[in-house]
């Protein structure tokens, strides 16, 4: 039975067969790649189109199909509203069930 030393130097030994035999074959690949894509007169992005970021195509919404939130409250002082999206205004307070518009 062979020993662990003499195993591993095998694996290197197969390590470095198996590289030489990739490093060969890939150019000859690469060849044919390269044929194949002049003949049929293609490019890199014909093979790997670029991938965009964001969402994908028909999903794109715009903000001006989009109609404003009503209000839901409503400083008495300014006459200044708030829907209820996004920064809380200061005039708002602790309490902001006092400036609620009642709802339709």
């Amino acid at each position: 039975m062979a020993t662990y030393q003499e195993l591993l130097a095998q694996k290197q030994a197969l390590e470095a067969q198996i590289e030489e035999a990739r490093a060969s074959e890939v150019a000859s690949v690469i060849e044919q790649i390269r044929e194949l894509m002049l003949r049929y007169e293609l490019s890199p992005e014909d093979l790997a189109p670029r991938r965009r970021r964001g969402r994908p195509t028909g999903t794109v919404s715009t903000s001006a199909e989009k109609a404003p939130l009503p209000p839901k409250y409503m400083d008495p002082k300014t006459g200044k509203t708030w829907s209820g999206r996004g920064r809380t205004p200061a005039w708002l307070g602790k309490r902001p069930e006092r400036f609620l518009i009642p709802q339709e």
